[in-house]
């Protein structure tokens, strides 16, 4: 057996380095090491709660409003109170932009630029996916970083400036809309919608929504002509991107874009086997048997703390290991779309399978399901009602807040003692993808869907387990906080 160590990886948020042993020509094993140690979550004890507000933008520069999203969250779980309508709109409005910039961000500067390695330069379609996709010179690439900035706008009206923005409140939002904003951000995302619609789906946001099986986006790729989303339904078939990289966990969405009255445009809920369960935050632990923190056992969030000790024998990663009553779980786009029971991608990952080609599948639909909604959402803002409300904390409380960022499930876990941050402790959506082995020996899901890959036991590493990894679009900062 060879170990062959992969990384650290290039066209990722943070540091990330992946192990595999190889052993006839595959992946026996694999060890996912996360390590960069931080320690946000110490940093926060002993600070005024809403400061947490201030820290956790800071984790990082790319999902910076999901951590703000979370950790208002908990604030209002703590006060238990509820924004007005207008703060749930705006929340919904900057997470959605934030979300849909990742997934452009993801498709096309970090995904399938893949494509464009030398070890693809014989096949028939490289010619074509090269030229636009190629890091830094492909014509799909500039279009897309030019229609990302305009898009991006809209978080200056919506919170004042991104990352790290103050806006987001657990009583709503400190930056009310005026009707000359609104009609500004309505303008915004016509364009975004145009660009989508020419250059990504060759098609309405529509059209590509009501897609409802194989057979359908069957009958829509025979007619298309252009898009990006037809080249990339070409690679999943050719290089059979549908089997590569399952990783046969569970998937768990906590809820996207809340509607009020809870109800959510993506539902929470467990994906398993075609069925569907309730989302229970009480059956959420965290095991550090191979993590560099001192402990073992695994523990709820609410009642852990986090103690780094870097020379802990066994230990091979500064990510804990998330698990929902003791399972593994994957988290992203293709778990909130299984949940929901979106017809296309259920359908698929039924009879091709929840591997690299639903996960990038289902980021792409969300533009189609989102798009709308944020259209929806502005048309419901009221520029004369009332956007933030106050959320006064008692000494002694605890919340917990939960948000689907870009990448998948965020938890927040806030414990308030005499007035002060006693114990905080995150989730982010890679700590469960990329969570090493718990007391159990289970593997995380990156580990388990990296099993299996052709892997020779010298020269170079194959482009196969880049795109594995990179499905996943690890954010490394967020993982280990």
């Amino acid at each position: 057996m060879t170990r062959r160590v992969v990384g650290p990886f290039n066209r990722v948020e943070g540091d990330l380095e992946v192990m595999l042993d190889v052993e006839g020509g595959h992946v026996a094993a694999a060890f996912v090491n996360s390590p960069l140690y931080r320690g946000f979550e110490q940093i926060l004890e002993g600070k005024t709660p809403l400061d947490a507000l201030v820290f956790v933008p800071r984790i990082c520069g790319i999902c910076s409003v999901a951590q703000s999203a979370a950790a208002a969250r908990a604030l209002a779980d703590a006060a238990g109170i509820a924004p007005p309508r207008n703060g749930r709109l705006a929340a919904n409005l900057t997470l959605a932009v934030e979300n849909l910039a990742d997934h452009l961000t993801h498709f096309y500067l970090f995904f399938m630029p893949d494509f464009a390695a030398a070890e693809y330069a014989g096949a028939s379609w490289y010619a074509e996916v090269s030229a636009q996709f190629r890091a830094q010179s492909g014509k799909a690439q500039t279009e897309a970083l030019a229609a990302r900035a305009r898009f991006m706008q809209a978080m200056g009206l919506l919170a004042g400036k991104w990352p790290h923005t103050l806006a987001v409140q657990p009583g709503g939002t400190t930056r009310p809309l005026t009707e000359s904003e609104i009609f500004r951000l309505r303008r915004i995302v016509r364009e975004f919608r145009a660009f989508l619609e020419a250059r990504l789906f060759a098609a309405s946001l529509e059209t590509i929504a009501g897609l409802d099986g194989q057979t359908a986006l069957e009958r829509w790729r025979k007619q298309a002509r252009a898009g990006d989303l037809r080249l990339f339904l070409q690679l999943a078939d050719r290089l059979d991107l549908w089997s590569l990289g399952q990783s046969g966990a569970r998937f768990l969405s906590v809820g996207a874009y809340d509607e009020g009255g809870g109800a959510f445009l993506f539902a929470p809920g467990v994906w398993h086997a075609g069925t569907v369960l309730p989302f229970a935050p009480h059956q959420v632990s965290e095991d550090v048997s191979c993590a560099r923190y001192v402990g073992g056992k695994a523990q709820r969030p609410a009642e852990e703390r986090t103690v780094p000790r870097y020379d802990k024998p066994g230990a091979y990663s500064w990510c804990k290991a998330p698990r929902l009553d003791g399972e593994i779980c994957e988290t992203g786009a293709l778990a909130r779309q299984l949940v929901d029971g979106q017809p296309l991608v259920s359908d698929l990952v039924a009879c091709r399978g929840a591997g690299v080609g639903a996960r990038v599948l289902a980021r792409l639909l969300e533009f189609a399901r989102v798009v709308p909604a944020l259209e929806r959402w502005l048309d419901a803002c009221d520029p004369d009602g009332p956007w933030c409300m106050p959320a006064p904390l008692a000494e002694n409380c605890l919340g917990v807040g939960f948000v689907e960022a870009a990448r998948g499930a965020l938890g927040h876990w806030l414990t308030v003692r005499h007035g002060l941050i006693g114990g905080y402790q995150i989730i982010a959506p890679t700590t469960w993808n990329f969570s090493p082995r718990d007391a159990d020996g289970q593997p995380g899901a990156l580990e388990r869907a990296l099993v299996g890959l052709p892997v020779p036991e010298q020269g170079t590493i194959p482009a196969v387990v880049h795109h594995v990894v990179r499905s996943f679009d690890p954010c490394m900062v967020c993982t280990v906080h």
